[in-house]
């Protein structure tokens, strides 16, 4: 009994940070930074897509110093020697020294990848429609658009204020916070929080939706399925950036292609259905019917949540992955990442919306009390992973809900690799910043043994999260993302001129 209140009372507190962290200022902020970043590039998002998609494959090897691990590093003395930033304190940081560790483009997108595609866009969307509506998708189609524009400044800044490491280039947004706003407790909060959020919370919702997929299919038990992914997520994440980037490399296209071209088997099956969906889709959004007009802040609310959540765009994990790409220009990568922001969002987020809306096997749930007020299909009740899998397994009977599962592990262990990356970097500024304020000599064993601490908390969290309740590891999951973007949203506006003026710079070498 005492257990039970417990739980209630956890269930309460985190329902209440989340009402607090979410507030619809921050939606509010998300859509204005958008547009700002929109208008600000000249609607780069669109007028440079196929540039995009050539950069992705090309090869950024530069004769020059700038851009390169040697040159890098010389940038990083000569900071040093000219009291910039912060002095002479700059050469403190030891950590300062040649990348051993090459990290293409395409590796650095396909790592950023990794972190957009996961349980977001399975189980993600299903929510997304379980409390929002057909509508929700259409919000997340706006945040994805404009997303894609705050997707590049982040990552143009990141390679801007990138510094090297005995392991690659590392950076993101405490880097650009900390020298490009000057405010380094601001830059280890942000790093922290990074720690916390990716590192403890979002791991948890990665968990649980391959769990729960898992036992819909196999009927495995939740505690095998936390214990099997992070057994395997050891494996990777002990061998390093190279480790990660190369198996990003191979599993990321791998797993979204196999899941897309089932996603066009199915479609392709009720295409006469998709017009009128998509009809539907716009038309809840603005809440043009009874049902949507009772949920529209709801419609809304979800759609930024689960695009936000999904793509990552203002969040700041691709922009510490950018900071590792080797590039000629900080431009490229900013333009490399706001493509993957569509790939996430307009093409696997929406695959599976008009999945699960052309085989109505989806349930809408008033958000405020929990009451079903549109039942499909009443016998998948508020189980969103199941969702998806009936709308496959309506087209492949017997196969989809294995095949989703199978998909769901491939992107939650892989986006797991990539929230590792984000939190293990942060740990190597945390030590970088702690060395040069003291004015000590870097300490790669301090590193290490916090890297090592790091993982044991991140493997934990990975088989808590596979155990725990849906609906609370949603929410600590949100709180998560909530926070991160905060503080990065706020530091892009601020610094967006030099991404602007980046992006300028190399549009006119392009002439």
């Amino acid at each position: 009994m005492l257990q039970v209140v417990n739980l209630n009372v956890f269930s309460k507190i985190v329902e209440a940070v989340n009402n607090v962290v979410w507030s619809p200022a921050l939606v509010v902020l998300l859509i204005f930074a958008g547009l700002f970043f929109t208008f600000r590039t000249r609607f780069v998002q669109v007028r440079r897509l196929g540039l995009m998609v050539r950069l992705l494959f090309s090869k950024h090897e530069d004769g020059a110093d700038k851009g390169t691990e040697a040159g890098a590093a010389k940038e990083a003395v000569a900071k040093a020697e000219a009291g910039s930033p912060k002095g002479a304190d700059a050469k403190a940081g030891a950590a300062d020294t040649v990348p051993k560790n090459k990290v293409s483009s395409f590796s650095a997108f396909c790592m950023a990848l990794s972190g957009r595609v996961g349980t977001g866009n399975i189980v993600g969307v299903a929510t997304a429609i379980a409390l929002g509506g057909p509508g929700a998708v259409f919000w997340m189609w706006i945040i994805a658009f404009f997303g894609a524009s705050t997707a590049f400044v982040e990552s143009t800044l990141a390679q801007i204020y990138r510094f090297p490491h005995h392991s690659s280039f590392r950076g993101g947004p405490y880097s650009y916070i900390q020298e490009g706003l000057h405010k380094r407790w601001i830059g280890i909060l942000f790093a922290v929080l990074t720690i916390v959020c990716y590192g403890i919370f979002l791991p948890t919702v990665q968990a649980n939706g391959a769990s729960q997929a898992f036992f819909n299919s196999y009927t495995v038990s939740p505690l095998a399925t936390g214990i099997g992914l992070a057994v395997l997520l050891a494996i990777v994440i002990i061998g390093g950036v190279r480790r990660i980037a190369d198996v990003a490399s191979v599993v990321t296209p791998f797993m979204a292609l196999g899941y897309i071209l089932i996603a066009i088997v199915v479609l392709a099956i009720n295409a006469d259905k998709i017009p009128f969906l998509l009809g539907q889709i716009v038309t809840n959004a603005v809440g043009i019917n009874p049902i949507a007009g009772g949920i529209l802040g709801s419609t809304i609310m979800m759609g930024v949540k689960r695009g936000i959540f999904s793509n990552e765009a203002g969040e700041g994990g691709g922009a510490i992955v950018s900071a590792t790409a080797h590039v000629k220009h900080p431009a490229q990568q900013g333009l490399v990442q706001a493509f993957s922001v569509y790939v996430d969002t307009l093409l696997v987020c929406t695959a599976t919306a008009l999945m699960i809306l052309s085989a109505g096997t989806y349930n809408i749930f008033n958000s405020a009390t929990g009451e079903m007020i549109v039942a499909n299909a009443p016998n998948l009740g508020n189980n969103y992973v199941n969702f998806t899998q009936a709308a496959v397994d309506s087209v492949f009977r017997g196969f989809g809900g294995q095949f989703v599962s199978i998909a769901l592990l491939f992107f939650v262990f892989t986006t797991l690799m990539a929230y590792y990356f984000y939190s293990e970097s942060s740990i190597i500024f945390i030590c970088r910043e702690v060395a040069r304020k003291r004015k000590i000599q870097y300490s790669r064993r301090l590193e290490d043994v916090l890297i090592w601490t790091y993982r044991l908390l991140l493997l934990g969290a990975v088989v808590f999260g596979a155990v725990r309740e849906t609906d609370v590891i949603w929410q600590i999951g949100d709180i998560g993302v909530g926070l991160t973007a905060w503080i990065n949203v706020i530091a892009i506006l601020i610094l967006s001129p030099q991404a602007i003026k980046a992006l300028r710079e190399y549009e006119k070498s392009l002439r």
